[in-house]
């Protein structure tokens, strides 16, 4: 991602690879929202649409 200059070298050395950081932590959350997104039991017939989900076309009689 960035060319290595004798500045960024530094700022690695004082904090850290930051985009490799910052890489791995949304790696992480987004095994763990695959995860708990196949845990999630599936909505009940009964359950009113949500405000999220699209809303359905009117349909011709």
């Amino acid at each position: 991602m960035f060319q290595q200059t004798p500045v960024y070298d530094r700022l690695v050395a004082e904090r850290g690879d930051v985009p490799v950081q910052v890489r791995g932590e949304a790696d992480r959350i987004h095994r763990d929202l695959a995860q708990v997104l196949r845990q999630a039991p599936a909505p009940q017939p009964s359950t009113p649409p949500s405000a999220f989900e699209p809303k359905q076309t009117p349909r011709t009689l």
